[in-house]
């Protein structure tokens, strides 16, 4: 063997003469090959004043002096051209492009343009690990288009798995948002990266856009989540007040941890639901609870049944919602409930159930003493008895109507415990109807039976004179009926 196997320099033979001049060929070629750096790779011809010293990688179809020298090392040495077949694995910086290529052992090639990849890590002004393969310490991070657009991608193996951003404060999670254990899309916070609460979702199957289950959305500061969020229901759905609950709770379950504490609570989170055609029950437990309530307007309602207040069926008095100076129950215009199984009583002022434009429906009600009256119906509100009942206080009035309001009671059992005392009349009606016949009254009362104005009708389908209770003569003026 006369060279070396890569290089191809000159070996020094035994006994050979001028010695000097192989070493001297040796360290030529080494001067070309050894941190290689050329000036150019797309001349096919050599340039007409070299200078000592310069190295080119030979384009395609050599020419001249450089024919047949394609892909080679051609270096001017001593007035000559010198070639160096280049081997698999040779670098060469080309200094024109200012690029690094190498030699595939066909080829030059852009050593950049071929990538490290596979990489296992990659630190960016930081060390990445075995968790954090890729990690970057910088101020901010900058992921730019080429082309149209441009998009950051996450990709999980299974369902189940997280595909998210995570937010920390001192490597402790503060925010999340992604693909969270599930397809849904998910917005969590945590105050201290252990206790998680999800303030959003979208739901993948539908895109339909939830908020965290019983949220009130009452603060003014959600006003925008209030009026298009909304939770839309896929079943029945209970709620439970008691007087030990709180209403920082659910109000999903009958326990002091989980149940609401006020009525109110209660009705404030039917209405952040959207019912879509179900039916919402707010179970009362026993107590006395003092708040006055207003029925709030619901979206997909079906019926007045559809927002339930129950109390206790068995023990009705148990359950007692009693004010002073407002009346107990309101329904607003554009309102609709059910009331079983309580009693209720003001104080002061106000009626025991108001349907002020509203509609309410009640069935196995006590009515204790109110100050203005039992039942009040007005501006075109309605009231309706879909189940017997009991009178436990007295009242100036038990039936009122006014302004296009209708009270419907017609064939109902009211039972009078004691013997209460209504000091203007046990119906009034002034331009509105009360529908009452076919009734049963188990004992007895006192006070004036009826009175009627202003083309108000009050209809006992033939009941007489004496039909309502009382122990006075009613009376009827002004247009009103009394038939």
């Amino acid at each position: 063997m006369d060279q070396t196997t890569n290089l191809k320099m000159p070996f020094i033979m035994p006994s050979q003469a001028q010695k000097h001049v192989t070493h001297n060929e040796a360290l030529l070629a080494l001067d070309v090959v050894v941190q290689l750096s050329v000036l150019d790779r797309h001349m096919a011809a050599p340039p007409a004043l070299p200078v000592e010293g310069d190295r080119y990688i030979v384009a395609a179809a050599g020419a001249g002096a450089w024919t047949g020298k394609s892909g080679q090392i051609a270096a001017w040495q001593d007035g000559a051209w010198a070639f160096h077949v280049p081997a698999k694995g040779w670098i060469a910086w080309v200094n024109d492009e200012q690029r690094i290529f190498a030699h595939d052992g066909s080829a030059w090639q852009d050593a950049v343009a071929l990538g490290v990849n596979p990489v296992a890590m990659v630190g960016i002004n930081t060390t990445a690990d075995t968790a954090n393969r890729l990690s970057v310490k910088s101020q901010a991070v900058l992921f730019d288009n080429l082309g149209a657009g441009q998009q950051v991608k996450i990709n999980k193996a299974a369902a189940g798995d997280n595909g998210s951003l995570l937010f920390q404060t001192g490597y402790s999670g503060r925010a999340e948002f992604g693909l969270a254990g599930d397809d849904d899309w998910h917005v969590k916070v945590s105050p201290d990266g252990s206790t998680w609460m999800e303030a959003l979702k979208v739901r993948g199957s539908d895109g339909r856009v939830l908020l965290q289950p019983g949220l009130a959305l009452t603060d003014q500061n959600q006003a925008v989540a209030k009026h298009h969020v909304r939770e839309m229901l896929t079943g029945n759905r209970t709620y439970y007040v008691r007087t030990d609950g709180s209403d920082a709770n659910t109000g999903l379950a009958n326990t002091a941890g989980g149940a609401l504490m006020t009525i109110q609570k209660a009705l404030d989170v039917a209405a952040s639901l959207d019912l879509a055609g179900f039916t919402v029950t707010i179970q009362i437990g026993d107590g006395t609870y003092s708040g006055a309530l207003t029925i709030p307007v619901t979206v997909g309602q079906a019926s007045a049944s559809a927002l339930v207040l129950a109390g206790n069926s068995g023990a009705p008095a148990s359950v007692i919602i009693s004010t002073t100076a407002s009346s107990a129950i309101t329904a607003p215009a554009g309102t609709h409930c059910l009331l079983k199984g309580l009693k209720v009583r003001t104080a002061t002022s106000g009626f025991g159930l108001d349907a002020d434009g509203g509609t309410i429906q009640f069935q196995n009600v006590r009515f204790g003493a109110c100050a203005q009256g039992h039942i009040m119906s007005q501006n075109n509100g309605a009231v309706t008895a879909t189940g017997n009942y009991a009178i436990t206080g007295p009242s100036p009035i038990h039936w009122s109507t006014r302004s296009g309001g209708a009270i419907t009671t017609e064939g109902r059992t009211v039972t009078f415990v004691g013997t209460p005392a209504f000091a203007t009349a046990f119906a009034s009606c002034q331009n509105g109807n009360i529908s009452c016949g076919g009734m049963t009254f188990n004992g007895a009362a006192t006070g004036t039976r009826y009175n009627t104005s202003l083309n108000g009708v009050i209809n006992t389908v033939g009941g007489g004179a004496t039909y309502l209770p009382g122990n006075a003569v009613g009376s009827t003026v002004t247009g009103a009926q009394y038939a």
